[in-house]
């Protein structure tokens, strides 16, 4: 693949891809309409969801190749790189992209809440793939952005158009309820991996070496983006994947705190708390005592 292609502007994407721009910070982009090319890295300085409509050439996200199924949504934030590995033959783009630039935002609900998409920190493998109903739904929401666009601008124009982003949004957010739902037994297998991965780690020295588990590091372990498995893990056990894992801590020292022939502080340190202070405020948190007085009840 050849250098990175660089994004900066709506503009910037739109010329490439032989779209007229019809808004500075916000585009619907007809794939079809590019020249046919070869696969490249790109770098999005604006936020990019991704239609395909045909399978035609693998994504390139970070080092991962992802073969897109019809129907699927890939959501990047601005920073972001991606591309497609056409391993050096000439394709047809296809397909839709709805981008829009964060300074659209200021001001608007959509701005005050953009973080809670968390879906566009998930890695490329993680994608959105669409029920045919749920595809057509999609295309009509980008058909009023659209719409939008090629009329004259208003005063109405930017509360629409950023309204209509935020219900696609929001109906991406279901969509993903029910991927989360229909893919159960997959995520179930998710789950007991990293109760295998947590027990493993506390069997290990790695706490005293390397410290407390981290959300991201038990993401990367498990081969996920640390968006999607937080997300994962809270819809899979009502809580978050850093309270699951203060959980196991607890479990942990709880059992460690038998052994009377160590010090709290030495439980800490094994546990891997770089203060032995923070363990016991976490765990006075989580079990209404301190350390000293639960092992002086128990």
């Amino acid at each position: 693949m050849e250098n990175i292609r660089r994004f900066e502007s709506i503009n910037d994407y739109n010329s490439f891809n032989n779209n007229e721009t019809l808004h500075p910070l916000v585009s619907v982009v007809d794939l079809s309409k590019a020249s046919p090319r070869q696969g490249s890295r790109m770098y999005f300085g604006f936020y990019t969801v991704f239609l395909k409509d045909v399978k035609c050439g693998d994504l390139v996200y970070g080092k991962h190749n992802y073969d897109y199924q019809e129907g699927t949504l890939v959501f990047l934030a601005p920073g972001q790189v991606a591309g497609v590995n056409s391993n050096g033959e000439t394709y047809q783009p296809k397909g839709y992209a709805l981008i829009f630039h964060q300074d659209l935002l200021p001001g608007t609900a959509l701005g005050k809440h953009m973080q809670e998409y968390s879906f566009f920190s998930y890695q490329s493998n993680e994608a959105l793939h669409l029920s045919e109903r749920e595809r057509k739904i999609v295309l009509d929401c980008f058909s009023k952005i659209e719409y939008e666009l090629e009329r004259a601008i208003d005063k109405h124009s930017k509360k629409l158009i950023v309204s209509n982003i935020e219900l696609f949004l929001n109906y991406c957010a279901r969509f993903y309820e029910r991927q989360f739902i229909t893919r159960e037994n997959v995520h179930k297998g998710i789950l007991e991996k990293f109760e295998v991965l947590l027990n493993e780690y506390f069997n290990s020295d790695k706490p005293e070496t390397i410290g407390l588990p981290s959300v991201t590091w038990c993401a990367g372990e498990l081969n996920l983006s640390p968006g999607y498995f937080g997300d994962l893990i809270k819809k899979e056990t009502g809580t978050s994947a850093q309270e699951y894992i203060q959980s196991r801590i607890i479990d942990v020292a709880k059992e460690l705190i038998f052994d009377k022939s160590k010090s709290v502080s030495e439980i800490a340190y094994e546990l891997g708390f770089k203060y032995p202070q923070h363990f016991s405020r976490l765990f006075k948190q989580r079990v209404g005592q301190s350390p000293q007085d639960y092992r002086n009840l128990n």
